[in-house]
């Protein structure tokens, strides 16, 4: 069996926690009617994936991956109106797990 990269098994913990959250949060939301619960998802997941990337790359590096969860957050209700709710949800999703694991493992080479 081939063995994952370091920087890349470092890097999947921060990627899945955001990916939950956008995720889970929407489906939460969706699926109980209740946006608040949704939204509560969001934040939790959102708190520890900063608080993640905050110890795998640094305190900037944390601030504009936050900012993205965010943006991907809100950009992903504009989007849904074109591509439709769960498309809109994995799109945003893919980038944000992208630029996690980007910079996880680009903080790690620095090292």
């Amino acid at each position: 069996m081939a063995k994952v990269p370091n920087a890349l098994a470092a890097a999947a913990p921060a990627a899945l926690t955001a990916a939950s959250g956008l995720v889970g949060g929407y489906g939460v939301a969706r699926w109980s009617g209740r946006r608040e619960l949704g939204g509560a998802v969001l934040a939790v997941a959102g708190a520890g994936a900063a608080a993640q990337w905050r110890r795998s790359s640094g305190t900037a590096a944390a601030a504009a991956l936050t900012g993205l969860y965010v943006a991907a957050f809100g950009g992903s209700h504009p989007l849904a109106k074109r591509i439709g709710a769960w498309p809109s949800v994995f799109a945003v999703t893919g980038v944000v797990a992208a630029a996690s694991t980007a910079a996880t493992v680009l903080a790690a080479r620095k090292r």
